[in-house]
């Protein structure tokens, strides 16, 4: 059984995945420069065996729904993980941090907030704030997102 390739400099390693590269970027990358494929998953086993945090931030303040399917990559959801990444520290690039600057202040030019109904076509929709609402969506009565144990995150 021949040997599993292994990931050649563990410090340009850490590096790619602090400054969020994607699995594909590295995966090239690597390739280029040591000629040695590491997969998706070797580089997700790499980063959970170096004590490196998950990849997706989970903000169930922000994102507090059950999305269905069809509006996993609605242009509100994306803007509302842009910010979620945001407000965990997370550097965005220039086009994400442009565009959720204007959602914000469409949010509050307008005094809306997004709300989700998952049971139109659209999904995500801008709806007039109410005393109610204290961030820049509207909170469910109850929280309908499946939580995923730790252990089981995508990588």
């Amino acid at each position: 059984m021949a040997p599993k390739p292994k990931i050649q400099n563990a410090d340009e390693a850490i590096r790619w995945i602090t400054e969020g590269r994607t699995y594909t970027w590295m995966t090239a990358e690597h390739e280029r420069k040591y000629n040695i494929h590491i997969s998706p998953s070797g580089w997700s086993y790499f980063r959970r065996t170096h004590g490196l945090g998950p990849r997706q931030i989970r903000d169930e303040e922000l994102i507090p729904w059950g999305v269905e399917p069809r509006h996993k990559y609605k242009y509100l959801l994306v803007l509302l993980r842009a910010e979620a990444r945001r407000r965990a520290g997370k550097t965005l690039n220039q086009n994400d941090n442009y565009r959720v600057d204007a959602l914000l202040r469409e949010l509050k030019e307008r005094q809306a907030v997004v709300h989700y109904d998952p049971d139109t076509e659209e999904g995500f929709h801008l709806v007039p704030r109410e005393p109610r609402d204290e961030d820049i969506i509207r909170q469910p009565a109850k929280v309908t997102r499946k939580r995923r144990s730790r252990d089981s995150a995508p990588a």
